[in-house]
């Protein structure tokens, strides 16, 4: 999660009337509006890598599968937040084309600056979506996978899954290799970056 950004505390209303009007991607939490951090390659791949197998898993089914730019809103309070990938198979989700509220599943693909937030703050606020049955969370580097599944009592249990080990989706009935999750994701770049060639 970013910093706030350098707006006063909002409405809903007006977030989703300001956030239309913007180039980049802010979460909306208690009033206040949060600057999304931009993802480098291998996040986006990894994202790219779960989402195209999801919709290819559900093509024919009710449930669609919906990347970064799509806005979830939580039962409960007027919160809103761009998961890296969401599965919805909920009729009232297929009415609105701006934001959906009932995803059985999220995936969010960990950065260092992030992933406590998300693990923390951000699952938070997911658990209060009454039809999510899985939150998965991916870190690139370890190549770690954990998958929180809601049990019959509504309380979520951590499947860790560790590096090689297939990765189940009790939520879409899919099971997914290390390599579908991780294809054309490099290494952890050491180093600082390159600079850009001069042009």
């Amino acid at each position: 999660m970013g910093q706030p950004a350098l707006k006063p505390r909002m409405t809903a209303e007006d977030y989703l009337e300001w956030e239309a009007a913007q180039t980049e991607r802010h979460d909306f939490v208690d009033g206040e509006v949060y600057a999304m951090a931009g993802a480098d390659e291998r996040h986006v791949t990894a994202a790219m890598n779960m989402a195209f197998a999801l919709r290819q898993h559900l093509a024919g089914t009710p449930c669609r599968t919906f990347m970064a730019d799509m806005k979830v809103r939580p039962a409960g309070k007027s919160n809103f937040f761009y998961p890296d990938v969401i599965v919805t198979c909920s009729d009232t989700d297929r009415k609105n084309p701006l934001i959906k509220q009932e995803p059985v599943l999220i995936v969010e693909v960990l950065s260092p600056s992030t992933a406590a937030y998300d693990r923390g703050d951000k699952f938070s606020h997911y658990r209060r979506i009454a039809q999510l049955k899985e939150v998965v969370f991916i870190e690139l580097d370890s190549r770690r996978i954990d998958v929180f599944r809601r049990g019959a009592d509504g309380l979520f249990v951590l499947h860790p899954f560790e590096r090689g080990e297939d990765v189940r989706l009790d939520s879409v009935d899919l099971t997914l290799t290390e390599e579908q999750i991780f294809a054309e994701v490099g290494e952890p770049m050491v180093g600082p970056p390159l600079p850009s060639p001069e042009t």
